[in-house]
């Protein structure tokens, strides 16, 4: 069985991975950089926003998010079957170990715009400074960690990238959905949230997982394309994704809010 699309776009057909690569091999430390400028803009940001009123911005969020979902949806739908023609024409093992999408037409062309777009999703916090809508640390670590780690692990073109890159699509499809739509004022149930928050969660559980199996393969000497180096960075990512996303959820959801005079005691 062959990987068929029902169609294949001339700017997907025409991509060339092997130029890309070489460029991101010579330059990915570029995210260092764009990590350090993104820190400097926000918090400075934050500093310069203290002393005046916020901005709205409601009508950019809006088109800001929905264009972002509309991608994300696209790059899930391009990668998913080529992940599911992976797994049921070889192996969950060759899914996770044998990095062939990245030359694949299609998969190539859509793995070379998730490494772009997180860049480009730094831009998420400048509503947050702007619109003066709380900053916390669990957003911009999760932006600088994942833009230095997904540039680092093109260059090596780590095979597991197949999954992580289909889960983060999939999820920001809903999630950029969901943020469009609050944007616009629509009235979304609360539950939708829970939902999403609860999607980024066994996301991180997912990475934890498949880092602990490709370990167990690479232990047992099978072949796996990710370096050690990857592997361990990739793992402490994912688990401290999993704790903060945790600690969001508790304290967004099931944490009882503290009645009147027991908010008094603690002042």
């Amino acid at each position: 069985m062959t990987l068929n699309y029902s169609v294949v776009f001339e700017f997907e057909r025409q991509y060339d991975d092997h130029t890309f690569w070489e460029w991101m091999k010579e330059n990915w430390t570029l995210c260092y950089v764009y990590s350090a400028v993104y820190v400097v803009l926000i918090f400075g940001g934050k500093w310069v926003m203290a002393r005046r009123p916020r901005y709205d911005l409601r009508p950019y969020l809006a088109l800001w998010s929905a264009m972002l979902a509309i991608f994300s949806i696209c790059g899930s739908l391009r990668m998913w079957t080529e992940l599911i023609y992976s797994v049921t024409n070889y192996s969950l093992q060759y899914a996770m170990c044998v990095p062939s999408y990245y030359t694949r037409e299609v998969a190539g062309f859509w793995s070379f715009l998730f490494v772009v777009s997180k860049v480009v999703e730094l831009g998420d916090t400048v509503f947050i400074v702007l619109r003066k809508t709380p900053l916390i640390f669990l957003h911009w670590y999760h932006h600088i960690t994942v833009l230095i780690y997904v540039w680092a692990t093109y260059t090596e073109h780590a095979a597991s990238g197949r999954m992580f890159c289909t889960m983060n699509y999939t999820v920001h499809s809903f999630m950029y959905t969901y943020y469009a739509l609050r944007a616009l004022r629509y009235n979304i149930p609360k539950w939708v949230n829970i939902m999403i928050t609860l999607m980024q969660l066994l996301q991180m559980v997912i990475g934890v997982v498949i880092n602990i199996w490709v370990y167990q393969i690479k232990s047992r000497g099978e072949p796996c394309q990710q370096s050690w180096d990857n592997l361990k960075y990739a793992f402490l990512m994912y688990f401290s994704y999993f704790v903060l996303f945790a600690n969001f959820f508790y304290n967004a959801y099931l944490k009882k809010p503290l009645h009147h005079h027991e908010q008094k005691k603690q002042h």
